[in-house]
């Protein structure tokens, strides 16, 4: 029983995480069609440039958020800006992921240059702490991450309902047709909506490297669940991916008792696989994401 509860809060924690890790792949492909496959390498990147403010000043990760996230904006503008709205709309989701995955490579290819292929972890005095609540021990790092996760999806949440760029945010992404009849810029607030989603990344991968030992290629692991979380979400559906997450980081835990941690991770790939065969536009879509 104790193990039992020990799983079941781990996996919460890990799917506050999962949740704001996914939160870009569905801003991406909610306003513009597009199936970003080098947000999981923004995330590396985001967690390489944490561990290297930290190595270099010694001050804790959780400061770089401070110029990281303007940066990882403005790159999401300028990439949105250059490079995918030059994409024709009929082919634009095929051709993005071509796109996306060179940019991948590149990303991929940068780190391993100047960093080499070592293996890095963010040394933090707090890394081995851990607390104990209902004899549960949970490891202060993750704690961190969630309350960063959980604040962040809060930000957004906030962003995106109460606000005018929020409104007109969903109106693109519901009918961009509508919103442009109603005097909606939709290329410029599908610029800003490309950065919003990256900086979600440069918040993710600085989650990340507070418990993870990072290496160029760790993106190639995260692209899959990730994938998994938005598609059992429902394509386009913030609130759908964040229940999907939850779901889906339970899950994962709690398969970790009999079957390891090697093959818990297939559950991504099973519930995936489940819902193109039985739901295709996912379990938690549909009017959830019209509501949103």
């Amino acid at each position: 029983m104790s193990l039992l509860l020990q799983s079941l809060v781990l996996g919460v924690l890990l799917g506050g995480l999962y949740a704001l890790l996914a939160a870009g792949l569905t801003l991406y492909f909610g306003v513009m069609r597009v199936v970003m496959i080098a947000h999981s390498a923004f995330l590396i990147l985001a967690a390489y440039l944490a561990w290297f403010w930290t190595t270099e000043t010694g001050i804790d990760p959780m400061v770089s958020l401070l110029w990281t996230v303007p940066l990882f904006f403005v790159t999401g503008v300028l990439i949105q800006r250059l490079l995918i709205s030059r994409l024709r709309p009929a082919t634009l989701t095929m051709m993005s992921v071509l796109l996306t995955f060179a940019v991948a490579l590149v990303i991929e290819g940068t780190l391993g240059f100047v960093f080499t292929g070592t293996q890095r972890r963010v040394q933090l005095p707090y890394g081995g702490a851990d607390i104990s609540i209902g004899g549960v021990n949970i490891a202060v790092v993750k704690l961190i991450a969630f309350g960063l996760a959980a604040a962040s999806l809060l930000a957004l949440y906030l962003l995106l309902t109460r606000t005018k760029f929020g409104q007109a945010l969903r109106a693109t992404i519901q009918h961009p047709e509508a919103a442009r009849l109603v005097g909606i810029n939709t290329e410029r607030t599908a610029g800003y909506g490309f950065g919003l989603g990256l900086a979600t990344a440069a918040i993710g991968g600085t989650a990340l490297s507070l418990d993870s030992t990072i290496y160029p290629s760790l993106h190639w692991h995260w692209i899959g669940p990730l994938m998994a979380i938005i598609v059992v979400g429902g394509l386009g559906s913030i609130p759908g991916a964040a229940i999907a997450a939850m779901v889906l980081g339970v899950g994962q835990s709690l398969l970790q008792i009999p079957l390891g941690t090697t093959w818990a991770q297939t559950f991504f790939y099973i519930a995936l696989f489940a819902t193109l065969m039985i739901r295709p536009q996912g379990f938690f879509g549909g009017r959830l994401a019209q509501r949103f």
